[in-house]
């Protein structure tokens, strides 16, 4: 499996990069005036610019299927391995119908076309002059006010999707609250960083979440530092490291920007496992986001007050396209929601390993969609470096959960046998 994952994925991420390279080549022979002329023996003659047009179409409907053609590849290859892994942790040896492997898979492609997307558009949104609407926390506060209402109204209102019970105002308190000021600290940095550095090159920078994770769960003591462990974390800093230097225009502000989102969500993980650990409470997706995204938007409210209310009544009148901003936020609802769907259907770690292919997805197109991402060899051999330490430690938890699962299995058999016992002494005793 890993043999065969390794081969596809690999052929799928040089042929995307060949194919990006070749049309890149042949739009620079594309003439950049509106007609072509050749002269003759006595005039000059202008051939119709419908032939330019349509050569240019041709070009761009070859290189989108191409791309189509590659990511499709490497989605595959990637949905191979995140299928095998998941099945082996959070499914028994029961066989799937024809029907619900094809949801998994239409859940898990939306998931990654989803969160390509929003990435995407959150960069134009901010970035665009079109749009003109460069507030990140602004931006990031309407999706937590979006978020909160919508799941307001399907778990209240209309009841289409169930908020599971046993919230405290302690807990609420206690752990939901910070969750929610980590997960605002996380978007609102991570917005921000798209302002100022490449899509491509801020993707490349979150490779070095499972480090800030892991250090952070040693301090909090819910990690344990191993010869293994550290080489893992070398592996993906090392990688980093060479992806940075490999980046041709270095925005330090923006570089700031992106790994302090990478401290939040560490900090918003390491919550996340204390309060299912020590208060005993699991939320699905839909609870969670019904819980956190309130208190995330009053946490993002209070800076943008002082932050970037001034600089919008300093700029006149507002002037937003408000079915443009609908969209994003609704875009980024359907991302939580999909994230719902995929670990109702499978597991966490398959989001996890569907965020790989989603990264390298996102790395490559965005040398093609914005101009300011200019991808090198140097970026992608430090990147691959990344991956491949990220895949290890994938692989590390997945086999301690496994390992996990099977001693609480075995402790369960333990207790039925006392149990049985137990019974039989009090019936030959007349209790």
């Amino acid at each position: 499996m890993y043999s065969s994952f390794h081969n596809h994925g690999i052929n799928a991420i040089f042929f995307l990069i060949e194919e990006i390279n070749q049309a890149k080549k042949r739009r620079t022979h594309v003439p950049s005036t509106t007609s072509i002329s050749y002269t003759s023996s006595d005039e000059t003659v202008a051939s119709p610019s419908s032939a330019l047009i349509a050569s240019i179409l041709n070009f761009y409907l070859d290189l989108s299927w191409r791309i189509l053609r590659s990511c499709f590849l490497c989605v595959q290859a990637i949905l191979i391995l995140g299928i095998n892994m998941a099945d082996r942790v959070a499914t028994s040896d029961k066989s799937k119908s024809v029907r619900e492997e094809a949801l998994t898979y239409a859940y898990i492609l939306l998931y990654i076309f989803l969160s390509s997307a929003q990435i995407f558009f959150n960069k134009w949104v901010l970035s665009s002059k079109q749009i003109n609407f460069p507030y990140p926390l602004g931006l990031t506060l309407l999706h937590m006010i979006f978020s909160s209402v919508l799941c307001f109204l399907l778990t209240k209102v209309f009841k289409i999707l169930k908020v599971e019970e046993g919230m405290t105002a302690e807990i609420y308190v206690t752990s939901v609250i910070p969750i929610g000021a980590m997960f605002a600290m996380t978007l609102w940095l991570g917005n921000t960083a798209y302002m100022y550095i490449s899509v491509s090159f801020a993707q490349m920078l979150k490779a070095i979440m499972p480090v800030a994770v892991f250090i952070l769960g040693v301090a909090a003591g819910l990690e344990v530092m191993s010869c293994r462990m550290f080489l893992i974390m070398s592996v993906i800093s090392f990688g980093v490291l060479v992806a940075s230097y490999g980046e041709i225009d270095v925005n330090w502000i923006g570089v700031v920007y992106q790994m302090g989102g990478v401290v939040g969500e560490a900090l918003r993980l390491i919550f996340m496992e204390i309060f299912v650990k020590r208060k005993g409470l699991k939320l699905n997706p839909i609870s969670v986001m019904y819980y956190v995204s309130p208190c995330s938007a009053l946490c993002l409210l209070i800076p943008w007050i002082f932050l970037e209310l001034p600089k919008l009544d300093a700029s006149g009148p507002w002037r937003f396209q408000p079915l443009v901003l609908t969209l994003n936020s609704l875009c980024t609802f359907a991302l939580n929601l999909s994230v719902f769907l995929v670990i109702s259907h499978t597991s966490a770690l398959t989001i996890r390993v569907a965020g790989v292919v989603k990264d390298w997805v996102v790395v490559l197109l965005s040398a093609l969609l914005f101009a300011d991402t200019k991808l090198t060899v140097l970026n992608l051999f430090g990147y691959g470096i990344a991956i491949a330490g990220v895949a290890a430690y994938n692989n590390h938890k997945l086999k301690r959960e496994a390992s996990k699962t099977s001693s609480d299995e075995s402790q369960e058999a333990e207790k039925v046998p006392l149990v049985a016992s137990t019974s039989m002494l009090h019936s030959k005793i007349g209790v």
